[in-house]
């Protein structure tokens, strides 16, 4: 687990994204595919503080593991991430618009969920603090 640092915290904030084409049509293949594979990161070029860290193309879905800090929303940032590759496929693939005739490709809204470590671990870490902050657990040091 990489702890991200920010101004004012620290954060580990890691989310599992998924969405769609409009009316799940199987069209994410071939050069489609590559060119919303190369689109996917520009993000980063514009906020370097989100990181995608790995992703998935299907024929009809996208899945994406994102860092996203605190100060940003998930659904601003997957809205940002649809619109630019959304815009610009559209602008190079000329035969979307035959299947998408109103300017859309994909479709309203997505998935997230959170990806972390699990629920003993963040025990574990709560009571160690809790005995870090009484003085109860002594360092010591052998030679």
């Amino acid at each position: 687990m990489e702890i991200q640092y920010s101004s004012h915290g620290a954060y580990h904030h890691k989310y599992h994204i998924v969405w769609i084409p409009k009316y799940r049509k199987k069209i994410l293949k071939g050069e489609l595919k590559k060119f919303i594979e190369k689109r996917l990161c520009e993000i980063t070029r514009y906020h370097p503080e989100i990181k995608v860290e790995r992703y998935s193309i299907q024929e009809d879905h996208v899945h994406v593991i994102m860092v996203i800090p605190p100060k940003y929303s998930v659904s601003a940032v997957v809205g940002k991430v649809k619109a630019n590759t959304s815009r610009k496929a559209r602008k190079k693939f000329g035969w979307l618009s035959k299947i998408y005739w109103d300017n859309n490709f994909w479709s309203p809204g997505f998935f997230s969920s959170t990806v972390g470590i699990d629920e003993e671990v963040i025990k574990r870490y709560v009571e160690f603090q809790e005995k870090m902050d009484k003085g109860s657990i002594q360092l010591s040091f052998e030679f």
